[in-house]
């Protein structure tokens, strides 16, 4: 995908102004503020009760607590998938 080509520009000032780098340098800008502010947002102390013990931890743990399970979670049971399909085939 070309972005921002036009033909009259000449090619030395089509060298130093790069659009899709500062779309790039951008984008991350956004997603950093974004996550800087989800995280300052989720600060607040909550109670969390496990099955043998409780804890007082902040929002986010509990939602990166949560992200990470399923992510191993999924990662397990695909493999788990991948294992029955090479059984049935082979």
């Amino acid at each position: 995908m070309r972005l921002f080509r036009r033909k009259g520009i000449d090619p030395a000032a089509r060298e130093t102004f790069q659009p899709r780098l500062w779309l790039t340098v951008a984008g991350l800008a956004l997603i950093v503020a974004y996550i800087v502010g989800f995280i300052a947002e989720n600060t607040k102390n909550v109670t969390v009760h496990f099955v043998f013990l409780k804890a007082h931890i902040s929002v986010i743990w509990v939602i990166l607590l949560s992200f990470a399970i399923g992510i191993v979670c999924g990662l397990l049971l695909s493999q788990l998938e991948r294992r029955r399909r090479r059984q049935k085939s082979g």
